[in-house]
C-alpha cells in the first residue's frame, strides 16, 4: 500500500450540520425572505440613528426570531477597521459577528426564559446591566419564549426596560405575543414576523438544493413548503428528511410517502366525485388512497385545502399564480371555481371542519373518513336553505295561483270563466294527484309539499253557474289563560307553583312588546342564558298556544322589581312632603321614613296612606314609631 492511500489517523471527518443550522441567515438580505417590512423598518432605524433600546419579536415558530436577534445583536455591535458605528450592512465579518452567530459572545447574553422564569433570574440580570460591556459596543440581552417569564419577573424588569443604561440593549423573542404584559410591550418596539409564503419557500428550498448539488422535483418541494405551513426551519427539516428518505434525491413519490400525503392529482379526482354526488366512486377512490398509505386525516385536510383553493379562484383567479401550485391544481381548480356554487362549496368546506376532528379522535380513522365523505356526496345535490326557502314559496304561490276564484252568481259569461277556471285548475290537480305528497325539482331533488284533498269534480251544465263552498280559515286555538303584561305572566307562574321562574320574570324581564303568542324582551347581562327557553315552553304549556319569545336589543321597559322600587321611592317622595309627616320628622331628629302604604278604600270612606316611622334615640339605636294616617 502506497503512503498516498494512507489516510491520517488525526483527521476526523466533518460533523454533519443539518440544513436549518447550516443555511441559518446570517444578514438582513437573508432575512428578505418573507420579512422584507421589517428589515425595511430597521433599515430606516440604524440610517438615522433611531435604535430603540428593546425589541420584540413575535411570530410562529421557525420564521426566524432567535436568528433575528442575532442579527440585530451583530448590527448593534458591528465593527470593522473601516467602519465603528451601528450598521445593516454586513456583507463584511466584524470583529464580533462570527462569536455572535454561534452564540458565544460575552456581550451578548442569551437567555431561554422557559427555564430561567423566576425573579432570581431577572435580578441577576438587573445587577450586571451597571457594568459596561467588555468589548463590544452594547451589552445586548436576549431573551427567548419571554412569555413564560412570571409576573414577579415582569415586574421586576419593567424599570430597568424602560431606563436602561445607555450601553444596555434587550431583544426578546415570543411565540405567544397576548401572554406578555401590555406594561412590557409598551416599552419596546414589536415587530410581527409572518410566516413564510409557500412560493417564498420553494425558492429558498431551490437556492439550497441548488448549493448542495441536490436535484429535485417541484411538486415534491412545493409538498414540502405546504406541509411547513409558513416555518422555514420546519420546511428546511423536512427536506433534510426527504433528501435522506430518497437517498439524495427529493422525488415526489419518496416525499408523499414520507409525509403519508394522498397524490394531489387524486384529491382533485375525490372532490370531483363528491360534486357529482357519485358515493360509490368516491368511496372507491379514497379506499385506493388508503391502500397507496395516505392517512385517513391527511386525505380530507387536503380536500379541504383543495375546497379553499376552488373559493378562492373564484374571487381571485390570480391566486392561480402561486408557484406551490401544481398544474392540475391550478387548470382543473380554475374549471371548478366556473361551475361549482358557493354555497356547495361552503357546505363542503363546513362539513370538513368537523369531519376532520371526528377521523382524527376516532378509533377507526378510515372508517370515519368515509362517513364524512358519505355525507358530503349524499349533501352535493341537496338545495340550500335559500333555494328551499326560495322554491317552497314558489309552489305555494303556484298553487294559490292555480286555485279557482269563486265566480259570481247570474250571467252565462260568468259560468263559462267559471267553468274554465275550474276545468284548468282541476286538470294541473288531478296531474299532481298521481304522486300527492311529491315533486321533483330540475336537479333532482325531490321536493316535499302539502296537496289539499279534493273532491272529484262535478260535471257542470253549459250556461249554469257553478258554486262552491267558500272554505273559511282555520280559527286560531284561544289561549287558556289571558296574558296580557309581564305581571300577568308572574302571576301565572306563582299559579303554577314555579317560584324560580317568577323570581326571574320580576327580577330581569324587560318588556319590549306583547301580544297573544308573541313576546319580545330585552335581558341584562347577568341574566340565565337558558331564560328565553323556558319561558317559552312555560307559556306555551300553562297557556295552550305557541309562543314565540324573540330576545330583543331594545332598552324596554323597566323589570317588576325596578318599577316597585321606583313607585315606592316616589310614595316615600311623596309622604315627606306631607306637612305632618315633615312636622314629626322635624319634632324627632333622626327619625327616617321606612315604608309608605296606601289603605286600601273602606264604604263610604276615602282611601288613606299609612307612613310608618322609626326615630332614633340618644344611643343611636332606632326606635319604631307609630303608625301615622291621615
Amino acid at each position: 500500500m502506497s503512503e498516498d492511500t494512507l489516510i491520517p489517523t488525526s483527521e476526523k471527518p466533518a460533523a454533519y450540520r443539518v440544513l436549518a443550522r447550516k443555511y441559518r441567515p446570517k444578514d438582513f438580505s437573508d432575512l428578505m425572505v418573507g420579512q422584507e417590512p421589517m428589515v425595511r423598518t430597521l433599515t430606516n432605524a440604524f440610517e438615522t440613528g433611531r435604535i430603540a433600546q428593546a425589541y420584540m419579536l413575535t411570530g410562529v415558530r421557525g420564521v426566524g426570531k432567535t436568528t433575528t436577534a442575532r442579527i440585530l445583536a451583530r448590527a448593534l455591535n458591528y465593527k470593522t477597521p473601516e467602519i465603528d458605528k451601528p450598521t445593516i450592512d454586513l456583507r463584511v465579518p466584524g470583529e464580533h459577528c462570527q462569536a455572535i452567530m454561534e452564540g458565544r459572545h460575552v456581550d451578548v447574553i442569551e437567555m431561554d426564559a422557559a427555564s430561567h422564569t423566576g425573579i432570581d433570574d431577572i435580578r441577576e440580570i438587573i445587577e450586571q446591566v451597571r457594568y459596561r460591556p467588555v468589548s463590544a459596543r452594547y451589552k445586548v440581552y436576549i431573551i427567548d419564549e419571554v412569555h413564560m417569564l412570571s409576573t414577579q419577573a415582569f415586574n421586576g424588569l419593567l424599570k430597568t426596560l424602560e431606563e436602561p443604561p445607555e450601553h444596555v440593549k434587550f431583544i426578546f423573542a415570543t411565540t405567544e405575543i397576548r401572554k406578555v404584559p401590555i406594561t412590557v410591550l409598551s416599552r419596546c418596539q414589536r415587530f410581527d414576523l409572518r410566516r413564510i409564503g409557500a412560493s417564498d419557500l420553494v425558492g429558498l428550498f431551490t437556492t439550497i438544493l441548488g448549493k448542495e448539488g441536490i436535484s429535485a422535483d417541484p411538486d415534491a418541494l412545493a409538498m414540502i413548503a405546504r406541509a411547513a405551513e409558513g416555518s422555514a426551519r420546519d420546511g428546511l427539516s423536512l427536506l433534510d428528511q426527504a433528501i435522506a428518505h430518497g437517498g439524495g434525491v427529493v422525488e415526489v413519490e419518496a416525499v408523499r410517502s414520507m409525509l403519508g400525503l394522498a397524490d394531489r392529482a387524486r384529491i382533485v379526482d375525490l372532490f370531483q366525485r363528491i360534486v357529482k354526488g357519485d358515493v360509490a366512486a368516491a368511496l372507491e377512490e379514497f379506499g385506493g388512497q388508503y391502500e397507496a398509505g395516505a392517512s385517513p386525516s391527511v386525505v380530507l385536510t387536503d380536500l379541504a385545502d383543495f375546497t379553499h383553493l376552488v373559493t378562492r379562484l373564484k374571487f381571485v383567479p390570480d391566486a392561480a399564480n402561486d408557484q406551490s401550485l401544481s398544474e392540475i391544481e391550478r387548470t382543473r381548480g380554475a374549471e371548478f371555481a366556473s361551475s361549482v356554487a358557493v354555497t356547495t362549496l361552503s357546505r363542503i368546506w363546513q362539513m370538513l371542519l368537523k369531519g376532520i376532528p371526528e377521523t382524527e379522535s376516532s378509533s377507526r380513522p378510515a372508517g370515519a373518513a368515509e362517513m364524512v365523505l358519505i355525507r358530503l356526496a349524499h349533501a352535493a345535490h341537496l338545495p340550500s336553505p335559500e333555494d328551499a326557502a326560495r322554491r317552497l314559496l314558489d309552489l305555494s304561490n303556484g298553487d294559490a295561483q292555480q286555485r279557482p276564484s269563486p265566480a259570481p252568481n247570474g250571467g252565462n259569461g260568468g259560468g263559462a270563466q267559471a267553468s274554465q277556471a275550474f276545468s284548468s285548475g282541476s286538470t294541473q290537480a288531478r296531474g299532481s294527484d298521481m304522486q300527492p305528497a311529491q315533486r321533483t325539482t330540475g336537479n333532482g331533488a325531490t321536493m316535499l309539499r302539502a296537496v289539499p284533498d279534493v273532491a272529484p269534480p262535478q260535471p257542470v251544465a253549459v250556461g249554469m253557474t257553478e258554486t262552491r263552498p267558500v272554505e273559511a280559515p282555520a280559527a286560531k286555538p284561544e289561549p287558556k289563560v289571558s296574558v296580557r303584561s309581564v305581571s300577568d305572566i308572574a302571576d301565572l307562574c306563582g299559579t303554577n307553583r314555579d317560584i324560580k321562574l317568577k323570581t326571574l320574570v320580576r327580577g330581569f324581564v324587560r318588556l319590549v312588546s306583547l301580544e297573544p303568542g308573541r313576546l319580545e324582551l330585552n335581558l341584562p347581562d347577568d341574566a340565565p342564558k337558558t331564560l328565553v327557553a323556558e319561558l317559552q315552553k312555560k307559556l306555551e304549556d300553562w297557556t295552550g298556544i305557541r309562543w314565540m319569545v324573540i330576545l330583543s336589543r331594545e332598552p324596554g321597559q323597566p323589570t317588576l322589581i325596578e318599577a316597585e322600587t321606583q313607585a315606592q321611592e316616589k310614595r316615600v317622595s311623596d309622604a315627606r312632603q306631607d306637612p305632618d309627616v315633615a312636622a314629626i320628622l322635624a319634632r324627632f331628629p333622626g327619625a327616617k321614613i321606612t315604608d309608605v302604604r296606601i289603605k286600601g278604600p273602606e264604604p263610604e270612606e276615602e282611601s288613606e296612606t299609612l307612613v310608618v316611622a322609626a326615630a332614633e334615640s340618644a344611643d343611636g339605636d332606632i326606635l319604631p314609631g307609630d303608625d301615622i294616617e291621615h
